[in-house]
């Protein structure tokens, strides 16, 4: 199991490229009050930020120097941040961070393209929270891709 992150409101593209790669990683445009605090201190996670302000309040948190997604990755993993493998790939929901479950054909037939069920692409997923369903297509290929240029 990874490590399970917090990120502030600029760092939505790192987000859900965390996401892809299978960290749990609680993220929204805007915290109430206190709601960081509590996710750090109560569900032991570590804060990522772009603010020196921010993270200075906290032991466990990573200040993002980098602009790029690749480069803000890259500090990660130096850090020693990023440890899980290529097996826990696409295993959250990109939306919501859920952990993805497998679906039935039964239940994909209703909620996905028939091209999808017709081309039999492989394992089908859905997010059992928010309902998105997901399967190894071109865009999943192009993610992949992305991130083995990227060293992961």
């Amino acid at each position: 199991m990874g490590k399970k992150f917090v990120a502030d409101a600029m760092l939505g593209k790192l987000v859900k490229w965390l996401r892809v790669m299978g960290y749990d990683v609680r993220y929204q445009s805007h915290y109430p009050s206190g709601l960081i605090d509590r996710l750090v201190r109560n569900e032991a996670r570590t804060l990522l930020s772009r603010r020196l302000k921010t993270v200075a309040g906290y032991q466990d948190a990573f200040l993002i120097t980098a602009d790029s997604v690749r480069e803000q990755l890259l500090e990660m993993k130096i850090r020693g941040l990023l440890t899980l493998g290529r097996s826990s790939w696409f295993s959250r929901c990109l939306r919501c961070n859920t952990l993805l479950k497998e679906a039935t054909l039964e239940e994909a037939s209703f909620n996905i393209p028939d091209y999808v069920l017709n081309e039999k692409v492989g394992k089908i997923s859905v997010c059992p929270s928010c309902g998105r369903y997901y399967w190894p297509g071109t865009h999943r290929v192009r993610m992949e891709k992305q991130l083995e240029e990227w060293g992961f």
